[in-house]
């Protein structure tokens, strides 16, 4: 899934903002990266794709609440629930701040709240959607609840930043300069690992620095550092399952889940983890459409073996017939040919048909005339009654005659189905 990652400024320009942003048409890496006002920005590439706005991490900050059962998640009910929880550990007024609940949030269930200045916030995706640049999700730079604890070194050498999430008691996210104060937070390393070949080894915790403030930071730690480049960081934070834009900000959620959607589309169709997925997809449908196309194929051979054994019955039984069309026809008229050369009745002749007629039509004794064409035969002046016509009909079906009444007539003709 193609994905443009656009980092929200903190601080009003006087002129059109400019974003950092990172473009990347698989969602894996980094395919162009830079600074653009809205109307350079490049496109994402393709229609399945998205635009992710990501909030800095100090311009964030974590709490961990108990929800109450029986709220809905994302109601305005949850808004004045989560005010109430928070007021008194937050330094600005509730109504002025933007809340949004962990992925997988539930009810009765503690989690992860995010909270930051709500104005500021909305300003800034209103701005993008005037800029024709509408925004799919919002997500944190770093959020909490990652397995291991996490320091990534950002920021330029003039103002160096250390971002640190999952240290214990709290666990949320701290940004905090990047110094030896900071780096103190982080667990001392054991004893045994101090000459450990990586720092994820000796501080048990995953480490990762930008090249501007690589060297500042191993100086720090006395150990080398991976590097992370911002725009792989960005890439990274943009593939959490967060979405901050909750409650108040959810206006045109109906538009967002849509955008969801078609992302999620894209990202089966084109991202790499999804491959493996995607070949399966296609073996399967293969299977399927070569499945359909054997059965297909046997049951048209099973047909054509049948057809063959028809035409075959009747060549074989009457060799005078050199081109079959209608099989089953061509016996019956010949069948009838050879009874009338060995003088025999046929259920079309007129003797049977009137047997079968007055078998079943006794009652009926106001027959006013009688006409007979091979296989046809017309009683005039009968008017049975519809019970007497349903139960002639059935009786006479079962010898091979069809029955039918029109106007003041009955026709009794052979070829009934049974």
């Amino acid at each position: 899934m193609s994905q443009l990652i656009l980092t929200l400024p903190l601080t009003p320009s006087a002129g059109p903002p400019e974003y950092r942003f990172c473009l990347s048409h698989d969602g894996e890496s980094v395919a162009r990266h830079g600074r653009a006002s809205a109307a350079l920005l490049p496109a994402t590439g393709r229609a399945a794709g998205e635009l992710v706005a990501l909030v800095p991490a100090h311009a964030l900050s974590w709490q961990r609440v108990q929800l109450p059962p029986g709220v809905p998640l994302h109601g305005p009910r949850m808004r004045a629930v989560l005010e109430g929880l928070l007021e008194d550990n937050l330094l600005d007024e509730p109504s002025q701040l933007h809340f949004a609940l962990a992925p997988g949030a539930a009810a009765g269930a503690s989690t992860w709240v995010a909270v930051c200045n709500r104005a500021w916030l909305q300003s800034a995706l209103q701005a993008l959607e005037a800029a024709g640049r509408p925004v799919a999700r919002v997500v944190p730079e770093m959020a909490p609840g990652a397995p291991v604890p996490a320091l990534h070194c950002s920021g330029t050498a003039e103002a160096p930043l250390a971002l640190i999430s999952g240290l214990p008691p709290h666990g949320g996210v701290a940004a905090l300069p990047l110094t030896a104060a900071a780096l103190a937070l982080l667990p001392k390393p054991v004893p045994s690992l101090v000459d450990a070949p990586s720092i994820e080894e000796a501080f048990a915790i995953s480490v990762t620095a930008e090249p501007a403030v690589a060297a500042l930071a191993e100086q720090l730690l006395g150990q080398n550092v991976p590097l992370l480049g911002a725009a792989e960081h960005e890439l990274k934070a943009a593939r959490t399952l967060w979405d901050l834009a909750q409650f108040e900000l959810a206006s045109s959620g109906r538009t967002r889940a849509m955008r969801k959607a078609g992302g999620l589309l894209g990202s089966l169709l084109r991202a790499p983890q999804w491959r493996a997925a995607r070949w399966a997809a296609v073996l399967l449908l293969v299977a399927q459409i070569a499945g359909l196309n054997l059965w297909a194929w046997q049951q048209r051979s099973g047909l054509l073996a049948k057809e063959d054994a028809v035409r075959n019955t009747l060549t074989a039984s009457f060799p005078k017939v050199q081109v079959v069309v209608e099989p089953v026809l061509q016996m019956e008229r010949e069948l009838t040919a050879l009874r009338q050369d060995a003088g025999a009745l046929t259920a079309g002749d007129l003797e049977p048909m009137l047997a079968a007629a007055g078998g079943t039509l006794a009652a009926q004794s106001s027959a006013s005339a009688i006409d007979f064409t091979p296989a046809a035969l017309q009683v005039r002046g009968v008017t049975p009654s519809p019970e007497e016509m349903e139960s002639a009909a059935k009786a006479l079906q079962a010898g091979g005659y069809q029955l039918t009444q029109e106007t003041d007539s009955l026709w009794l003709r052979t070829g009934a189905r049974r």
